[in-house]
């Protein structure tokens, strides 16, 4: 948090971390707290679209089984910009993660939220997920 952050960018800014926080822990019901019923997200695996809380929450099932214990999920950095009715958030991240019988290893992706103020309550509709790619 910084000292010039408005009402509505803590708020974003708690949320983002309290998600995160629920990442490590594993728990479903605080990953999903916050998103809209309709929410988008394209991930960094496939599938490359993944469309309501359904598809979003199956998505976190490979990520899981292959992270190692405990998971590494972590905000390098975090940007807020909120209007009155939508806001959205740019992150630089961290997880670990690797394959049965690999070597896990750091990955660096960035992420970006979209959210909109539903009955006064800010909710993510659309989360993106990206790895610069290799050449």
């Amino acid at each position: 948090m910084t000292m010039n952050d408005t009402q509505d960018e803590v708020a974003i800014r708690t949320l983002i971390q309290d998600w995160a926080g629920a990442v490590r822990r594993q728990d479903m019901e605080g990953i999903c707290r916050d998103h809209a019923a309709d929410m988008v997200m394209f991930d960094v695996p496939p599938p490359l679209e993944a469309r309501g809380l359904p598809s979003y929450v199956k998505t976190w099932e490979p990520f899981f089984r292959m992270s190692p214990k405990p998971v590494v999920f972590d905000i390098e950095r975090l940007e807020i910009v909120a209007g009155d009715e939508v806001a959205f958030a740019i992150a630089l991240m961290r997880c670990s993660s690797g394959e049965v019988g690999a070597i896990p290893g750091d990955l660096e992706f960035r992420l970006t939220v979209g959210l909109r103020k539903i009955n006064n309550r800010w909710t993510v509709v659309h989360e993106h997920h990206s790895v610069p790619a290799e050449s």
